[in-house]
């Protein structure tokens, strides 16, 4: 596990804001998802590359409730990935096809969980994910069990990279809130960027 502090180059963030934003707005886009039970999510979501049915809990071309099929990663972001990937030279590198989008307003929040949801051949190897986040920090969470009281906290900022790989790749992980007003304010002044926090976490299937 590895932390990349303000690893994304200002320039970088801001155009990745304006490309999330273009694509949220079109086909396959941000939407609130449900778990299995019915409850929603606590953050709005958007799937690059392949769709993540959190529902199913499963990987497929399209999102069943609306058919839209998931827009491509673009390149730019594929770069900023991989050179963090490569920067924590411990990983093995992949070529991720598929990027999970998440979108936490101030009141947003995840619970503890694992992404376990790769192949069996990804997760075999530990290949790692590698999570960018941009705007307001969040505090994160991690640890060997889904008892929140026992996790470790850490602070996540606008520009950090975390990689999690090898023994750590299946670690509970979640975000407990998102502090307001602490995104940089060229962000908020060059984006428009509303209250809160985007998560871009890129995976190989």
């Amino acid at each position: 596990m590895v932390l990349l502090k303000g690893f994304v180059k200002p320039e970088d963030q801001i155009g990745m804001v304006s490309m999330c934003r273009q694509l949220g707005r079109g086909p396959g886009g941000f939407y609130r998802p449900s778990l299995k039970n019915g409850a929603k999510l606590n953050l709005w979501m958007m799937s690059l590359g392949k769709n993540w049915d959190p529902t199913l809990r499963s990987y497929g071309p399209t999102r069943p409730f609306d058919g839209a099929q998931a827009p491509t990663i673009p390149d730019a972001f594929k770069m900023i990935a991989q050179t963090a990937n490569s920067t924590a030279s411990e990983f093995p590198q992949i070529n991720p096809d598929v990027c999970i989008v998440n979108y936490y307003t101030n009141s947003g929040k995840l619970g503890l969980h694992q992404d376990k949801d790769e192949s069996e051949s990804s997760l075999t190897k530990g290949l790692p994910f590698i999570s960018i986040s941009i705007g307001d920090t969040a505090e994160f969470l991690f640890g060997d069990t889904r008892d929140k009281d026992q996790a470790t906290k850490i602070n996540l900022g606008s520009g950090d990279v975390l990689i999690l790989g090898g023994e750590s790749r299946l670690l509970f992980h979640g975000v407990s809130h998102v502090k307001t007003n602490t995104a940089p304010s060229w962000l908020k002044e060059e984006t428009g960027l509303r209250p809160g926090r985007i998560n871009l976490t890129f995976r190989r299937y």
